[in-house]
């Protein structure tokens, strides 16, 4: 069957050769079950060095929407809820998940994807100055996503001033890094692991995006900040019996600088994609600097580019307009992005 060019998204192939290596090379080593081996002990050695963090608690799940799930309901009470932006995962694409669990997603308004301290503070002192905020869903955590739905990123200066306000109000932060890996290999980034152990009550390393088969690091940078979050994970079906292939593939990613590098490639081919973009003419949508590239296209272009290239429908943008997204990973090869460069020109010219 002939495939079509595919940049629909960032998780089309399987694993990193290193990875695939040593879960072949560890096939056959009988392990204790649900992360409690040696390979899930090394990894989370090795993630809270270069978090900077000697104490922090690791846990390791298989997806994302899982792990937002679980973190979110572990760490709000019964009324309270999370705020996110309006196009945030949890409010967009997770299927009602953290509905699901009993919380309602708080949404703001989003510039370019991100939410900023100002716009939290007025959403907290408003909820305070209701007189009938008893009633209301009370505002108990906040969730941000780096890089975003938009593949914008927050600066370490929008990030710590978001910290210092959660610590005002005593309200978790809670990072989503789905897509962590392109963040830290994109020049304008400048939040390093360790500042989003500093700065977050809780944060997540994505693997599924990012070189794994699957699977997710969760940091608690302070031990026991989420009581009993083990038996936590069991009760929401998330504690892998095999946990030992998570542990494989971070302690995998953790090793040699792999997971700090391994989006470098997927930056250099959107940054390619962009320029050819702008040169035949194009309207990038969003300033987005990491894997993601958002541009407004013509319908009958659009249309005419399906056929040939695999692509993400974004939104509409007007009647004769809509916002797609290439994606590219960690996988991609040159080949492809040019193939991708010339079909552009060819459909623009």
């Amino acid at each position: 069957m002939e495939h079509h060019l595919s940049f629909s998204c960032d998780y089309m192939e399987g694993a990193h050769p290193r990875i695939l290596q040593r879960l072949i090379e560890t096939n056959l080593v009988q392990t204790p079950g649900y992360g409690l081996d040696s390979y899930c002990a090394s990894a989370k050695e090795k993630i809270r060095s270069v978090c900077q963090a000697p104490d922090a608690d690791i846990f390791f799940l298989t997806g994302g929407t899982q792990t937002n799930a679980t973190v979110i309901d572990a760490i709000l009470k019964s009324y309270q809820g999370v705020i996110a932006a309006e196009t945030g995962h949890i409010s967009v694409h997770e299927a009602g998940a953290i509905e699901l669990g009993g919380h309602k997603v708080l949404t703001l308004p989003h510039q370019n994807g991100k939410i900023s301290a100002s716009q939290i503070r007025t959403l907290l002192e408003t909820y305070e100055n209701d007189a009938n905020h008893d009633h209301m869903v009370m505002p108990g955590m906040v969730y941000l996503s780096h890089p975003t739905e938009y593949g914008t990123l927050y600066s370490k200066k929008e990030l710590t001033e978001i910290s210092s306000l959660c610590r005002e109000y005593q309200i978790p932060l809670y990072v989503d890094g789905a897509r962590l890996a392109y963040a830290l290999a994109c020049p304008q980034n400048d939040l390093t692991l360790a500042d989003l152990a500093a700065l977050c009550d809780v944060f997540y390393i994505g693997g599924t995006k990012c070189g794994a088969l699957f699977g997710e690091a969760i940091v608690v940078p302070k031990p026991d900040f989420i009581p009993h979050f083990f038996t936590i994970i069991k009760q929401h079906g998330a504690l892998f019996a095999k946990g030992r292939l998570l542990g494989i593939q971070f302690d995998t990613l953790f090793t040699d600088h792999l997971y700090e590098t391994i989006g470098n490639s997927a930056i250099q081919a959107a940054d390619q994609i962009r320029q050819a973009l702008i040169q035949n003419g194009y309207q990038l949508r969003f300033g987005s600097p990491t894997n993601q590239i958002f541009c407004v296209m013509e319908n009958a272009v659009m249309e005419q580019l399906a056929g040939q290239v695999e692509f993400g429908f974004w939104e509409a943008y007007d009647d004769f307009h809509t916002i797609i997204r290439f994606a590219t990973s960690w996988a991609t090869i040159p080949e492809q992005v040019e193939m991708l460069c010339r079909l552009l020109a060819a459909q623009h010219a």
